[in-house]
């Protein structure tokens, strides 16, 4: 049986979210209509705001992505990479909530 490559894009083609991101600024966004999620790095606003609304069943308004670059980690005499991500910061259409608990 032949091994599949999946490269980064065609992974992000299929699955863009990866999971909620929750920190306590993204909870404080959350009360103002705004959701953040972390995102397969080759993914587009397109592809994070189609697959927002089909897997929440909420209308985005808009998408906004960051880039988080990756940072020097440093425990004792080791030095390490804590790696980068890309997260999406999605506003929803007035009255509308995702409940990020469930």
């Amino acid at each position: 049986m032949k091994k599949e490559n999946v490269t980064t894009e065609d992974r992000a083609r299929r699955y863009a979210l990866k999971k909620p991101h929750i920190s306590e600024k993204a909870t404080d966004l959350s009360g103002k209509g705004f959701y953040t999620f972390k995102v397969e790095k080759g993914s587009n606003k397109k592809e994070i705001k189609e697959e927002v609304e089909k897997k929440y069943k909420v209308d985005v308004t808009s998408v906004k992505v960051v880039n988080v670059p990756s940072k020097k980690r440093r425990v004792g005499r080791t030095e390490g990479t804590k790696r980068g991500y890309k997260k999406a910061v999605v506003k929803l259409k007035k009255g509308q909530v995702i409940d990020l608990t469930s």
